[in-house]
């Protein structure tokens, strides 16, 4: 039978239930199954160069849904530019371009699942990121993204205050004076090494929370607690590696940041292929034994 609209009023009825429903759904899968029990691994940096090597390689087997899967970062971040270059939020640029590493894991999500769906064999592409989301990932994946940003939005307030503490509360007259005034004053470099330092501090965080908890919610339904928990055993159990990864990761958005964000269209797709592999080496699941 055919399934047409029928008036809005209708549509509009079976759409909101459509929605409860998943998000009920949704809501019963922040526990998990418990069927499996993740193990972490030792990795080391062969690890991570074949990860990035895997990654390069899906990123040029899926260039184009990719490219398009990525392009709203650039493009808000050539759009939160344009707005710190109009005057209040200028300080706030570096801090701005800094942040996308905070929310890198979440801009990943898709890229996971179609890295998951090549390794097993299957056709992935626009479809199958769309399918990352589906019930029994989107609990656990909301929740941790809005924990992501939440750490986001304070790390911009930090800066600010960062900001305010050195060289403000008078607003820079230009661009080019304030970079002046940043690397030519005591104050300028006393806000670079500060907010470098409480950078990291934020970075960190994201880091060891994030490093394989995203692809992990989308391979299995291990539920949320379990997929934090197994990558703060990731990143103890190998905190050099982890750290290289993690100024790696750090450094190359940086870097791709600086064009106007444009090479976020390349970075970050790679890095969330990359991600997926690195967890693939950094976590087995065994098979829960019977009580």
């Amino acid at each position: 039978m055919v399934e047409t609209i029928g008036n809005p009023l209708s549509w509009g009825a079976k759409a909101l239930a459509d929605t409860g429903t998943i998000l009920g759904e949704a809501a019963t899968t922040l526990g998990g199954s418990g069927r499996t029990e993740p193990r972490a691994q030792t990795i080391t940096t062969s690890d991570l160069r074949r990860a990035i090597d895997l990654g390069l390689k899906d990123f040029a087997a899926f260039r184009s849904d990719v490219m398009f899967l990525v392009a709203i970062y650039p493009v808000l971040g050539i759009a939160m530019s344009v707005l710190a270059f109009n005057g209040a939020m200028l300080p706030l640029v570096f801090p701005l371009a800094a942040g996308f590493a905070l929310l890198g894991p979440v801009a990943g999500i898709g890229l996971y699942e179609m890295s998951r769906q090549r390794e097993a064999g299957h056709d992935g592409g626009w479809a199958s990121a769309l399918s990352a989301l589906r019930a029994r990932a989107l609990g656990p994946v909301l929740v941790l993204g809005i924990y992501l940003l939440a750490i986001f939005t304070l790390w911009m307030f930090t800066a600010n205050e960062i900001f305010q503490a050195t060289l403000g509360p008078d607003l820079p007259a230009s661009a080019g004076a304030f970079l002046t005034e940043v690397l030519t004053t005591g104050p300028g470099w006393a806000m670079i090494v500060i907010g470098m330092g409480v950078g990291a501090v934020f970075a960190a965080a994201v880091l060891v929370f994030s490093l394989v908890s995203f692809p992990m919610l989308i391979d299995r339904r291990v539920g949320l607690p379990v997929a934090v928990i197994t990558s703060i055993r990731v990143a103890v159990k190998n905190p050099v590696t982890v750290a290289i990864w993690g100024l790696f990761v750090a450094v190359a958005l940086l870097l791709a940041s600086i064009p106007a964000f444009l090479g976020l269209v390349v970075v970050m797709p790679v890095l969330g292929h990359a991600t997926w592999h690195l967890y693939r080496a950094a976590v087995v699941h065994e098979p829960v034994a019977p009580a």
